[in-house]
């Protein structure tokens, strides 16, 4: 995502909310930082988000930043996956014989953990056999 600057006049923060306003409701919304700059829409600095003020009348409806969650998230599911695969080369046997659940596609199930699962391809032929019987 590009970083963009806070659109209020002569301000060169870097843009960490973006508002919007619902004039049916008379509500403005302030949230995290839209992912592309759209019409209507204000991308606004941390201090001029925290100094928001609306008209008398309206509501202010703040959503919680939840960016640092998300990449912990992603961060946690990409170090499960790392267990999980690094588990798997440990105890790695040949996959047909120890096939937990073989697929429709011909993949084999070697581990799994929490929602992560590695899959390996069985080899075509079982070692020692020969094709040409």
């Amino acid at each position: 995502m590009a970083r963009r600057r806070c659109t209020r006049t002569g301000c060169a923060g870097w843009a960490v909310a973006t508002l919007t306003y619902v004039y049916a409701e008379s509500t403005a919304v302030l949230g995290p930082l839209a992912l592309r700059a759209e019409p209507g829409c204000y991308d606004l600095c941390q201090q001029h988000s925290s100094a928001l003020s609306v008209p008398r009348g309206w509501e202010v409806i703040r959503l919680p930043d939840d960016t640092e969650e998300r990449e912990q998230a992603r961060v946690d599911d990409l170090l499960a996956l790392a267990d999980a695969v690094r588990e798997a080369g440990r105890s790695y046997e040949d996959p047909l014989a120890e096939a937990i659940h073989p697929g429709r596609s011909g993949m084999v199930e070697v581990a799994r953990k929490a929602h992560l699962t590695v899959l390996a391809e069985p080899a075509e032929d079982p070692p020692g056999e020969d094709r040409n019987r």
